[in-house]
């Protein structure tokens, strides 16, 4: 039987305490925070749970974050802008490399960011929260990449400018085809719990080739309808 003379508590045992950091490393600190915990439980996650995670105050997260929403938007700078690589534009211009090199180029560079499990799954979620983060990067993509990518077919074809017959829309929802195939892979491994039987590399290439030949009969029919 343990007596109560044995029951000794040692008052100099206490939590350890964290690590004070610079404002700068803790904004950093709670933003990556944020990000694998969204992509883990979706917007619906609660920020005492974060904190929770953290180790830290709820009130600690608002003072460098005002609210959920503004919390939210800083992930979305992180995944979507943050990751971003402009020299991705220029690759898609470069008319000096035939367009099946270029697209090759991107999509599989492009494939290694966007195909990760937190881009992926947030991007879910905010569809399903009806968060602005999906409406807002789809428009940033259509005008970085599709369009540009609808221009450089007409270019690679022969076909008049954008300037002698605008671009219409069904040009760039070819376009949208690629993006759609490229992102199911993501949807199947991250979301399906789906393996992948082969490589993401060659799964990219197949979708340009398929992509570039109805491109080639399909386009010069679209430009021809009023």
């Amino acid at each position: 039987m343990v007596k109560a003379k044995d029951l000794v508590v040692d008052k100099q045992i206490s939590p350890t305490p964290r690590k004070r950091l610079k404002r700068e490393e803790r904004d950093r600190e709670i933003a990556a925070a944020a990000v694998a915990f969204f992509a883990e439980v979706g917007f619906d996650g609660d920020t005492r749970e974060l904190a929770r995670r953290l180790g830290v105050t709820q009130s600690l997260i608002f003072r460098y974050f005002p609210s959920k929403a503004a919390l939210i938007e800083r992930v979305y700078q992180e995944v979507y802008v943050g990751r971003w690589n402009p020299y991705w534009e220029t690759i898609i211009a470069d008319r000096t490399v035939p367009l099946k090199d270029r697209l090759l180029r991107f999509y599989k560079d492009y494939s290694k960011i966007s195909l990760t499990y937190d881009w992926v799954r947030i991007f879910m979620f905010s569809g399903l929260k009806g968060e602005d983060i999906n409406t807002r990067y789809l428009k940033f993509l259509r005008s970085r990449i599709l369009e540009p990518i609808a221009i450089e077919v007409r270019a690679e074809l022969g076909l008049p400018s954008i300037q002698e017959i605008p671009l219409k829309e069904s040009e760039i929802e070819l376009a949208w085809g690629i993006n759609s195939r490229t992102f199911y892979l993501g949807q199947r491994r991250w979301i399906f719990n789906i393996p992948l039987s082969l490589d993401i590399d060659e799964i990219v290439e197949h979708t340009i080739i398929t992509y570039l030949a109805g491109a080639k009969t399909v386009v010069p029919m679209l430009i021809k309808q009023d």
